[in-house]
């Protein structure tokens, strides 16, 4: 019965996009006089909410050059937006601001799917200690979190102390390759007061009230509270942790939300590294938050974290991080 009952839905569902959608589309133009791209346009602000109705009208229409739209090269944008007012039968003279709408979000779209290549090829990417320019931001990175703390050799467990595993941080960048580095370079170069409060607070133990002196038994309740917040992780690892997520975050088109309301035009990896620094910040207020009996707990941690984000990145007006722009290279400090 349940198989019928699905199969009879999945019916009348394909009944509905095949036939009644298109035909209710047609009645719709033929009263106001404009296709279902131009009234997107009209109709909703710039940013995610214009760019996803656009993106979802190009993909499931039956044009072959709507379709194909989505996938031009960045260059051809602008004569693809031609292409479909040719088509459309729009007078541009008549209806300039449409062309400039339509080329703004086709920028966004093409533009995402151009981070998602570029992002993914870091990913791709390994650590190889024999490559210098690889070996010289391993090296940067240290003296940005250690500034007063010289480095005794490659191979050290004084890589520890910035939240590395063990003695070379080769071995941890595995899983994200070198956009993990990139990442965490970045934080630490372009917000370097935050990461270095972060790296500190990283480091600090779980104070339990039975350590306590006398003295601190008596201050205020929001005090006692306040020495109970577990700290204690990996900054490194956790960045790489975070660079993972963000990374499932734009593959899986979730940050397209937050990518297409702050960026004017196309996505770049200067967005996803904004966006890293942010959810950064962000998971190290949740952790403390959260308040984990230990080290343990990380994953559950980051879980909870991970659906609170998607569910902030299903409001179509969402923008993670607002004060971030494409000419801002600082956040603001925690």
């Amino acid at each position: 019965m349940k198989h019928f009952l699905r199969v009879v839905t999945q019916f009348f569902v394909f009944l509905y996009c095949k036939c009644l959608w298109r035909g209710l589309k047609f009645v719709v133009r033929k009263f106001t006089g404009r296709c279902e791209l131009q009234r997107i346009c009209y109709n909703n602000k710039h940013g995610a909410r214009r760019t996803l109705k656009i993106e979802s009208s190009l993909r499931y229409s039956k044009n072959e050059l709507l379709q194909s739209a989505l996938s031009v090269h960045p260059d051809k944008v602008e004569k693809t937006i031609d292409d479909i007012m040719a088509l459309k039968k729009i007078n541009p003279d008549t209806n300039p601001q449409l062309g400039i709408s339509l080329q703004a979000s086709l920028l966004q779209i093409v533009g995402y799917r151009s981070l998602v290549a570029e992002v993914e090829k870091l990913r791709r990417e390994p650590y190889d200690c024999e490559n210098p320019e690889h070996e010289e931001m391993l090296m940067k990175l240290w003296k940005e979190l250690r500034p007063d703390t010289p480095l005794t050799g490659r191979i050290s467990k004084q890589w520890c102390e910035i939240g590395f595993q063990g003695s070379d941080p080769k071995t941890d960048f595995r899983g994200m390759g070198l956009l993990g580095l990139h990442n965490l370079l970045y934080f630490a170069e372009h917000d370097k007061a935050t990461a270095l409060q972060m790296l500190h607070d990283s480091l600090q133990p779980k104070h339990k009230s039975t350590h306590r002196n006398p003295s601190e038994v008596n201050k205020p309740e929001w005090e006692q509270k306040n020495l109970d917040k577990a700290i204690g992780y990996s900054f490194a690892i956790v960045g790489i942790n975070i660079t993972d997520l963000a990374y499932s975050l734009l593959v899986s088109g979730a940050l397209k939300t937050h990518l297409y309301n702050v960026a004017p035009e196309m996505p770049s990896l200067l967005h996803f590294q904004q966006t890293f620094c942010y959810l950064m910040q962000e998971f190290h207020r949740f952790w403390i938050e959260e308040d984990p009996s230990d080290i343990m707990e990380f994953n559950r941690v980051r879980s909870k974290f991970h659906r609170r984000i998607l569910r902030q990145l299903k409001n179509p007006d969402m923008a993670l991080c607002p004060h971030f722009s494409a000419s801002d290279l600082h956040l603001v400090n925690l």
